[in-house]
């Protein structure tokens, strides 16, 4: 490799444990060690081993199960390679995650994956992949966990898919505004301009699923709706692809009301996490309520993301462990959101 020689990693008893590897397509080895052998050293300071790369083969040195983890990374990614899928660090991340959990098929090609036109959107951790799984086997599913971990993206994802293949008729995105209280009339401008910046995040998503004048077109014709959840009452919502994110902010009744809307040939995707509930204090929120409900019921899934499915900024997922840390060593009467049911689900 171009990088310095590394002292080669060692058993306790002494024994050096080498793998070796060899790939038959010389362009896309180079494209899958990396600019600057890159993608290597992404692999050699996740599983901690040493690897030297000569020519298209390459050598492992370390822990048997890390050298192990590490042949099967390559190898996936190798994989995505011939199948005409270009790799980036993010990628070689995802594989990292996934290898952690020997008893999964490591994803390969459009495994575990959103087809959008000519781009797949990967799941990149476990969780995700089961939770791509989950929308396509049950109409409705619930995903909760911190900020970064995919919840609302790939659901859009999906429901961009499954409109783009003609699956559902169209899109329905909801949000409560509960910063306003749902009382937007004192807000300027008309209707839209008052409830976009409360729905700027799926806007977001939709944007990098399709390109900007498919939006708005689809917006016009009502295949694609963007609304605040107080819109969804007394409507019946089918032929339809419908996620609710930001479910924590919902009160009981809410998403009783919104839960209720689901229509002939649907899907309905709830996301929210309980450690940033902003209700008043004392309401007890609707993702809690339904959680509690609904858990013993046949045909609904409820997935669970932790701060290790956190796949932005790597910074972003040790902010999420610090805050998290800080806040169990606080406990009840922190100046942070605590789950604490005997006194709703906002605590100040």
């Amino acid at each position: 490799m171009s990088r310095a020689a590394k002292p080669a990693v060692r058993r306790k008893d002494g024994a050096a444990i080498t793998r070796k590897k060899q790939f038959p397509n010389n362009g896309l080895a180079i494209a899958l060690f990396g600019p600057h052998h890159c993608h290597l050293a992404q692999i050699e300071s996740g599983l901690s081993v040493v690897i030297h790369a000569r020519g298209n083969e390459v050598t492992i040195a370390g822990d048997p199960e890390a050298a192990a983890r590490a042949v099967s990374v390559l190898d996936s990614l190798y994989e995505r390679l011939e199948k005409g899928q270009d790799i980036d660090q993010p990628e070689v991340d995802a594989m990292l995650r996934f290898s952690a959990e020997p008893e999964r098929k490591m994803p390969s090609g459009h495994d575990a994956g959103v087809s959008i036109r000519n781009r797949v959107v990967t799941a990149r951790t476990p969780t995700q992949a089961d939770y791509l799984r989950a929308i396509d086997e049950s109409e409705l599913v619930f995903s909760e966990g911190p900020a970064g971990t995919g919840k609302t993206y790939l659901a859009v994802a999906k429901a961009v898919e499954r409109l783009v293949r003609g699956d559902v008729e169209r899109i329905i995105l909801s949000r409560p505004a509960v910063e306003a209280g749902e009382q937007l009339g004192f807000l300027p401008g008309d209707m839209r301009e008052k409830v976009d910046p409360y729905l700027r995040p799926l806007y977001d998503a939709l944007h990098d699923m399709m390109p900007a004048q498919q939006v708005q077109k689809r917006l016009e014709s009502g295949e694609i709706e963007v609304a605040p959840l107080a819109f969804m009452r007394g409507r019946t919502l089918a032929n339809a692809f419908v996620i609710l994110d930001e479910a924590q902010n919902t009160t009981a009744v809410q998403m009783k009301m919104f839960l209720t809307r689901l229509g002939e040939n649907s899907r309905m995707v709830i996301t929210g996490d309980l450690s940033q509930v902003d209700l008043p204090r004392g309401t007890r929120s609707g993702l809690r309520d339904a959680r509690e409900a609904l858990s013993h019921v046949d045909d609904i899934r409820f997935l669970k993301f932790q701060d290790a499915d956190v796949v932005r900024h790597p910074l972003v997922g040790k902010i999420v462990r610090a805050y998290r840390q800080l806040e169990n060593q606080r406990g009840a009467g922190a100046e942070y959101h605590i789950e604490d049911d005997s006194a709703g689900d906002h605590e100040t």
